[in-house]
């Protein structure tokens, strides 16, 4: 027999024997509901089929006191929350919500399909989210953005976006990585990253640009996953069909820093034989053997605009995007 599907949370509080404001909480994952109350009730509106955008609509008297942070991860699967640049970003912001009286709401998604954000945002556990790069999801975000204020994204500045966003100048920071090397007299560059998210596009147009308009006809991209290992093990096999560079420009600092493991293994010396420049400036940077040469993107200062332009939505102000500067800095490994 078919159960009729419940449409109101009062009807969903009664079913399970609650206070309405028991059932919202519940389905909100409030702490302040009892763990087997919290899952009976959760169980009860997957039973009826109770959709959460629904609670959603009736919660908003009230605030959650909790931000969503989101790391869309359609174009590397792979990737993990103990990536070094997750750790220090999330660490930021983490510090600046709680700053305000704010938790974080952390989630990792591999979409599936085109309504994961929706799901996200109708969950009713949260007053606003920050997204963490557009990964291959500029669609989605895109379109979420035109009727929800309260979103801001750290990534690529896109001309004409409906939403807000806050991060480095990728094509400048690209540029000034393959300007640097050139200027050092290296001539046979090659630029490694996953060009499938828009950041790392963005680099390789900069780096893609220099090399032209140096004269640089040997300048090469190679598609590289963004996991230490995965980019180790494509590195070693490319290396080991004997293309090897006179400099590297890469995406990420993961990428670089598994590139000098991989030229280092096969006698190569850095920077002697082969310059190597990163991208991020993650604290683990300047430990590396040599030191890791960078442009660093201030994830400090990217974390508090991100909050500071995020609460200013909240209160219903209107904001433009923010695009930080990119600094090379200069150590060891170019």
């Amino acid at each position: 027999m078919t159960k009729t599907k419940l449409n109101k949370i009062s009807d969903l509080a009664e079913l399970a024997g609650v206070s309405t404001a028991t059932a919202s909480r519940a389905l909100a994952g409030s702490s302040l509901v009892n763990k087997k109350t919290r899952e009976r009730i959760i169980e009860l509106a997957n039973e009826y089929d109770f959709k959460p955008n629904e609670l959603a609509r009736n919660l908003r008297l009230k605030r959650t006191l909790s931000i969503g942070v989101v790391l869309p991860l359609g174009h590397e699967i792979g990737q993990n929350f103990s990536d070094p640049f997750f750790i220090t970003m999330l660490g930021h912001l983490a510090d600046g919500l709680t700053a305000r009286g704010y938790d974080l709401v952390l989630s990792r998604v591999l979409p599936t399909n085109t309504n994961w954000l929706d799901r996200i945002i109708s969950s009713g556990r949260i007053d606003g989210i920050v997204i963490i790069g557009q990964s291959d999801q500029s669609e989605v975000i895109e379109r979420v953005g035109r009727t929800y204020a309260p979103m801001v994204v750290w990534g690529t500045d896109v001309p004409g976006k409906s939403y807000c966003s806050v991060g480095s100048d990728n094509r400048k920071g690209g540029k000034m990585a393959a300007q640097y090397l050139i200027e050092k007299g290296r001539k046979n560059l090659i630029f490694l990253g996953n060009i499938h998210a828009p950041e790392f596009a963005e680099r390789q147009q900069g780096f893609a640009e220099a090399c032209r308009e140096a004269g640089i006809d040997q300048a090469r991209t190679l598609d590289v996953h963004l996991t230490p290992e995965a980019a180790y093990s494509a590195l070693v096999t490319h290396f080991g069909e004997g293309d090897l560079p006179d400099g590297i420009v890469a995406a990420s600092d993961i990428i670089a820093m598994s590139a000098i493991r991989a030229l280092t293994e096969r006698q190569l010396n850095v920077p002697e034989d082969v310059s190597v420049i990163g991208y991020d400036d993650v604290p683990l940077a300047q430990h590396t053997a040599p030191a890791l040469t960078t442009i660093r993107q201030d994830l400090l200062k990217g974390a508090e605009l991100l909050i500071d332009l995020l609460f200013k939505r909240l209160a219903g102000e209107k904001t433009g995007s923010v695009v930080i500067e990119p600094e090379l800095i200069q150590r060891g490994s170019a």
